[in-house]
């Protein structure tokens, strides 16, 4: 079937829209001082229903249809930039923190994510969540969203505040980022876990076992199924990619690095489908796997992937976002205000006590709260993926992205004043024991000094 100038302008014409619209709006935010990733929601809420429909309505639907060819495009690429943003962020999970590090990082990641899970869950009891749920009706994967987005926080939009900041080389930085990285992995095991249980259709091995979603034994085939691929991929992928890149017989791997990790990228998401776990999950562990150390042109490969995907796919999947917002008929003011307010609240406090007792300074916990307080891009895609499988209402999706948008921008805010004010971020961590003798005092300074009898 042949393919007209009419049809290839229809679908050019919107993908165009969408990549100036991200960059252009993208960049005047980061000169501003605030997200990129922000910019460009905003940039695809110019172009949808929210502000391009309000003024020309026929324009708009006529460029982003509800089908056809130019739909369909359009939705392969929304899908691709977000397996792309998946696999581009696990790559960047590596040892982010040291040991001496570790102590904070683990009681600020367990308790900033078990207090606002758990207040998320008893919150709704005491809510109506009829008008949060999607075409699933399932009050239980709404309890999970809402919960996780309480409890979530945004490693892309987190970094890029603390690059711009000029602190990303610093311990307050490796802090919050080995943070994010434990609460996304726990995110993402969860939110793949769910969307499994609960998804309407049967693919791969639940297909062939008959498996259904409603049942007992559907549930768990999907959770152990989640909790299996996440476990062999954290232990063997890294070890499984590097032998698939040595061997003589891998002629790919010789002709181009890249097409090799796109192609681990692809294997390792259709495997998760097989086995009906999302896919984002397996694009997510494909980028911990290929972060393993390899020969210098894997990394300028994995370099060159991130480059393109944030030239064109990853944009253009956040504008989409925000093209899909519809904030005159599906924003809930009174519902987003006080959903904003229980999340920073739970979110700071929770991470301020565990800050705490973990020896950090009453000024390093209120930065480290103010820090894991930006959702941007995880809670994003918390929105996107639960709205396009039907599990959320088109109001419950507009609450979780400009619940990622505020939080972001407030982040962004208050780290810029606290790195100007001059102070350091993060204090020194207190010695877990007090040093009360005169005699311990006098040896700690001397090993400080590099003195001690001992040396």
């Amino acid at each position: 079937m042949g393919t007209t100038g009419s049809d290839i302008a229809a679908v050019l014409m919107p993908l165009a829209l969408l990549l100036i619209a991200a960059h252009v709006v993208g960049h005047q935010f980061a000169m501003l001082g605030q997200p990129r990733v922000i910019g460009e929601i905003a940039g695809g809420l110019l172009l949808g229903p929210t502000v391009l429909g309000a003024v020309a309505p026929e324009f708009q639907s006529s460029l982003f249809p509800d089908g056809g060819d130019t739909a369909a495009v359009l939705g392969w690429t929304y899908q691709l930039g977000l397996l792309l943003l998946m696999f581009c962020s696990g790559a960047e999970m590596r040892a982010l923190f040291s040991r001496s590090e570790a102590r904070v990082v683990g009681f600020v990641t367990v308790i900033g994510v078990a207090i606002p899970f758990t207040v998320g869950v008893l919150s709704l009891r005491f809510v109506d969540a009829s008008s949060l749920m999607g075409d699933a009706h399932s009050r239980g994967a709404v309890i999970v969203v809402f919960s996780l987005a309480i409890a979530i926080t945004s490693i892309p939009v987190i970094s890029r505040i603390l690059l711009d900041l000029g602190v990303i080389e610093t311990s307050f930085a490796r802090v919050v980022l080995g943070v994010a990285v434990l609460e996304d992995a726990v995110v993402y095991v969860v939110l793949a876990a769910t969307l499994g249980a609960v998804g309407t259709e049967q693919f791969g091995v639940p297909a062939a076992l008959g498996l259904s979603p409603a049942s007992t034994t559907g549930l768990v085939f999907h959770v152990a199924a989640t909790l299996a691929v996440f476990a062999c991929m954290l232990c063997a992928g890294a070890r499984g990619f590097s032998w698939l890149r040595r061997q003589r017989w891998n002629l790919l791997v010789r002709s181009n690095p890249l097409a090799f990790q796109l192609l681990f990228l692809f294997a390792s998401t259709l495997t998760c489908l097989m086995l009906g776990v999302t896919p984002i999950f397996g694009a997510f562990l494909a980028g911990i796997a290929v972060s393993a150390d390899g020969p210098a042109s894997f990394g300028r490969a994995r370099e060159s992937i991130k480059s393109f995907s944030f030239a064109f796919f990853v944009p253009v999947y956040f504008a989409m976002v925000g093209e899909q917002l519809d904030l005159v008929r599906h924003l809930d003011l009174l519902f987003l205000g006080w959903f904003v307010v229980l999340a920073c609240i739970v979110k700071a406090t929770s991470v301020f006590v565990g800050a705490r007792l973990a020896g950090e300074s009453s000024r390093g916990a209120r930065n480290l709260a103010i820090a894991t307080n930006a959702r941007g891009g995880p809670c994003i895609v918390l929105a996107s993926v639960t709205f396009g499988a039907g599990l959320i209402s088109a109001e419950f999706f507009s609450a979780l992205v400009m619940l990622a948008i505020l939080t972001s921008m407030m982040a962004g805010t208050l780290l810029g004043r606290a790195v100007r004010s001059g102070q350091p971020l993060r204090d020194a961590p207190t010695p877990r024991r007090a040093l009360t003798s005169p005699g311990r005092r006098r040896r700690a300074a001397d090993r400080a000094q590099g003195t001690s009898p001992l040396s």
